[in-house]
């Protein structure tokens, strides 16, 4: 009895042990993004943020984080959540401040990313296109997609864009450009739409007799691109492998090796290693198949406290717009029954409402195996599958953390419709 009181008189003085190590670490590697000159780092080939969806002033953190990095970087390829052609179509707005076209980007967007269907990534991508006006001509910032497809909507707009040919030439081209410009088609790629038909029917025709088409092609390589990511949403694909495939393929359209990659993703995309064997994020992929080196690829991952969340849209009948739902509590990371472990150190020593914490310095406290804060995920009741961090440390999964305080939930981009 005697000896198990002791045990856990010293498993307490190790773990408040611990817990001192990092508030004292933490003390001297924060700072307030709001106000932050720079990135603390600048030899990185890849920097990725993210955070849970949904939550207002995680758009404020990504800016201030960008204009950071770019401070002593430049940032070449920029890569929102969402596929190559909204991706392309992005760049359009960015070059002709087209908001029309940007709300209706922000809204096909968010058919994959809902809870950023919001005004407030509408009004990042103003002030995104802003920084991008004050850069020089020859390091203008260049929108990427390297998801699966999110939508035909733009997929099929930017075929059109990439071949021209007289009906009698090619007829199903021709056919596709009557849907388009009719615009009353369902885009959606995940069941067998109409427009999914359309395209199977395209790329049939297209593959016959692709000799004969090449002629009506203004950019072969862009083209072969988007017809191998159409082909790959008629069937089952994973979604994480399909964002490596893709990234990889556009290098070979893309000179990767001038400037940064900025990566706006979710949480779980980011993670540098595997959680669990049986999943590998994007990030991990990158390393594990030699593509960069663990030291090139900074990931910054976002916290949320005191805060709240978009959480749905909710249509009538007729798919009109009545409300949206927030949440505050479960949903955000950091609530009595669901928080991310370790949380409590970032709330000790935040130092504004968007504090900054460096997580990967030589001596961290966070490189410590068997450290799982800030990736471990504590519920109440306790889940029956329980993964083992004892040979992982927090420092192998990410590089920085950022609590976000005090932020509102995003308002949802139909509210804009109303005014």
């Amino acid at each position: 009895m005697v000896s198990r009181v002791v045990f856990i008189m010293c498993l307490f003085y190790l773990q408040f042990s611990f817990s001192q190590e990092k508030q004292e670490y933490l003390s001297v590697n924060k700072f307030d993004l709001n106000k932050l000159p720079e990135f603390p780092q600048s030899e990185m080939k890849i920097i990725g943020f993210g955070a849970y969806h949904g939550s207002a002033k995680t758009e404020e953190a990504e800016l201030l984080l960008l204009q950071a990095v770019l401070k002593n970087n430049d940032v070449r390829f920029y890569f929102p959540e969402t596929d190559y052609s909204i991706a392309y179509y992005f760049n359009e707005y960015l070059q002709n401040g087209d908001e029309k076209l940007l709300k209706d980007l922000v809204q096909t967007y968010g058919t994959r990313v809902p809870q950023e269907r919001s005004v407030e990534a509408f009004m990042k991508w103003k002030k995104l296109k802003a920084i991008n006006d004050n850069l020089p001509p020859n390091k203008k910032i260049k929108v990427l997609g390297a998801d699966p497809i999110v939508t035909y909507k733009y997929t099929c707009r930017h075929l059109l864009l990439l071949a021209d040919a007289e009906p009698n030439q090619w007829k199903k081209l021709s056919e596709l450009k009557g849907m388009v410009e009719k615009d009353t088609a369902n885009y959606s790629p995940y069941k067998e739409s109409y427009s999914k038909k359309m395209l199977r029917e395209f790329v049939a025709d297209y593959e016959a007799d692709t000799q004969n088409y090449r002629r009506f092609i203004k950019n072969q390589k862009q083209f072969d691109y988007l017809i191998a990511t159409i082909k790959t949403s008629f069937g089952e694909y994973s979604r994480e492998e399909s964002i490596y495939n893709n990234y990889i393929a556009l290098s070979k359209i893309y000179n990767y090796d001038e400037g940064l990659k900025f990566f706006r993703y979710g949480f779980a995309h980011l993670m540098r290693i595997r959680e669990e064997e049986h999943f590998a994020s994007f990030f991990t992929q990158l390393i594990e198949n030699g593509v960069y080196k663990k030291e090139e690829i900074v990931s910054v991952l976002g916290y949320l406290t005191k805060s709240r969340v978009l959480w749905d849209d909710v249509f009538d009948k007729q798919g009109n717009y009545k409300k949206s739902t927030t949440k505050g509590g479960f949903g955000i990371g950091d609530y009595s029954k669901e928080y991310f472990k370790g949380i409590d150190g970032l709330k000790k020593q935040q130092v504004s409402d968007l504090s900054l914490f460096r997580l990967n310095q030589p001596h961290s406290p966070y490189r410590q195996k068997g450290c799982s804060d800030l990736i471990e995920v504590v519920t109440k009741p306790k889940p029956k599958h329980i993964i083992d961090y004892s040979k992982k440390s927090t420092a192998d999964f990410i590089d920085y953390a950022v609590l976000l305080s005090h932020s509102k939930a995003n308002t949802s981009l139909y509210k804009l419709s109303e005014e």
